[in-house]
């Protein structure tokens, strides 16, 4: 970073700073007001369409402006800690210093890591073996604190956790927030283990955000999660709203649910609820009893797609829509161009969604992982279609993986995954048929989360690695 571009950035902070204090003293008057003070002191170009967006929505005092007066309820404390570590330090000195690696290191450097603190979840879901805590891969504490460690160093301040259900890590989140105070944490969870205790460390740590799994209404959710579980959710999530701490919800769609989890009812439940913004991801069918009906085709996808669109414009919700929101990121963002993936075992992934590694974080730093060949070669070949409604090299460019596991050198593919865990289990019958097509040889490996030995395991790689000598 030169001396203009760091000047640039203080200034900036500063300003967002400003902008916070002048806010909380009559935030219904000020709040149509600061994004002059914001357009003032950012750099050029910095978000430029996305400010332009939310300035005209608070002057129209349309569904952005009752957004923001629903942040600025938020506990003050939470707020002013979001603030900063979100748009100060993750978006504006995070990504100075994202851009000053990869112009050294000739590497992607993410905007954000996922983590799995853990495989363990304390929910029967239904096809799902994770019932007991017992026989579960876990990340040390230690190993956490070390890839964050490594993270700050090359710019990235935003972390997620995926799972398993990292809510059974509570005590370890919540020394994680407390060593790194200068990072924003969210977390995909079930919401069943969010009390009043958490509330409490949530407001003294300040940069924990929960998003919140729903599957639709009552019916559709207890049908898969279990009896009870969606009274449950609604109980976290008043908690939540009582204590003025921001959440989200995350919610996969299907070909059966796309229509009650898109439409206004849903969404003003949720919006009722206290819920903050929605991430949507859509349903990939992997496994052996994988269901490709459930998986959306292109006019259910595109029904959700124009729903979700239309909402940003009426609803008082910031809405993320995984797969088809890369049209405003340039298409897909795995492979450390804005995310990467660790799960449980210390595996470094491209994608959450595609479990090809070459690299274990318990093995290399976080910086030669990104280094590696298929990290490279997903920086060689992004985008992967100029159609950014096509960004997936595994989805709908199913040729592109293949193709990457050649230039990495891989001699086959190994694919090992939990039984039914929908973290864990996207796509594979996608790149299978690729992989046959290009001579690739692949192995399959399913696992319940009760496994005590890997014997089998052991057995079958070995009796594959000898076959291909």
């Amino acid at each position: 970073m030169n001396v203009i571009d760091t000047i640039k950035n203080a200034a900036f902070a500063s300003a967002i700073q400003a902008a916070l204090k002048y806010m909380d003293k009559d935030p219904e008057t000020n709040i149509p007001k600061v994004m002059s003070i914001v357009d003032k002191a950012a750099p050029e170009g910095w978000y430029a369409g996305q400010r332009n967006a939310i300035r005209q929505g608070i002057a129209e005092k349309g569904n952005w402006y009752e957004l923001a007066t629903k942040v600025w309820e938020l506990d003050p404390e939470v707020r002013k800690t979001f603030f900063t570590n979100f748009i100060v330090n993750a978006s504006l000195k995070g990504s100075a210093l994202q851009k000053e690696t990869e112009e050294k290191e000739d590497c992607n450097v993410p905007w954000a890591i996922l983590l799995d603190p853990t495989s363990a979840c304390n929910l029967h879901c239904t096809g799902c073996w994770a019932a007991e805590y017992g026989h579960k891969l876990n990340l040390s504490l230690e190993t956490i604190d070390d890839i964050i460690t490594q993270g700050k160093k090359l710019g990235t301040y935003m972390y997620i956790y995926t799972g398993g259900e990292p809510m059974v890590r509570k005590k370890d989140i919540i020394t994680i927030c407390e060593r790194h105070p200068d990072c924003e944490f969210l977390s995909f969870t079930n919401g069943t283990l969010i009390d009043e205790e958490f509330c409490q460390e949530m407001l003294r740590v300040k940069n924990f955000v929960p998003a919140i799994s729903l599957e639709g209404f009552e019916t559709a959710n207890d049908g898969r999660r279990g009896p009870g579980v969606f009274e449950k959710v609604k109980h976290a999530m008043q908690l939540l709203k009582d204590h003025n701490l921001p959440f989200g919800i995350s919610t996969c769609y299907t070909s059966v649910n796309y229509k009650d989890i898109t439409s206004e009812e849903f969404y003003d439940m949720i919006i009722e609820a206290g819920a903050l913004f929605i991430w949507f991801f859509h349903y990939m069918p992997v496994g052996n009893d994988a269901a490709p009906e459930l998986m959306p085709n292109p006019e259910q996808r595109k029904a959700v797609y124009e729903r979700i669109r239309a909402f940003r414009s009426s609803k008082p919700i910031f809405s993320l829509d995984f797969q088809n929101d890369a049209e405003y990121i340039g298409g897909c963002i795995a492979g450390g161009r804005y995310y990467l993936h660790i799960n449980a075992a210390g595996d470094v992934d491209p994608c959450v969604f595609i479990h090809y590694s070459n690299a274990n974080i318990h093995e290399v730093s976080l910086l030669d992982a990104l280094k590696s060949p298929i990290f490279q070669a997903y920086r060689k070949g992004q985008p992967f279609n100029d159609n950014m409604l096509r960004p997936c090299p595994m989805l709908e460019n199913p040729e592109c993986l293949p193709k990457m596991v050649k230039e990495t050198g891989a001699d086959a593919v190994v694919v090992m995954m939990m039984k039914f865990c929908d973290p864990e289990e996207y796509d594979y019958p996608i790149y299978k048929a690729e992989l046959e097509k290009a001579g690739i040889p692949e192995l399959y490996l399913e696992t319940d989360q009760q496994l005590s030995t890997f014997e089998q395991i052991r057995t079958r790689v070995q009796s594959f690695t000898e076959m291909l000598i």
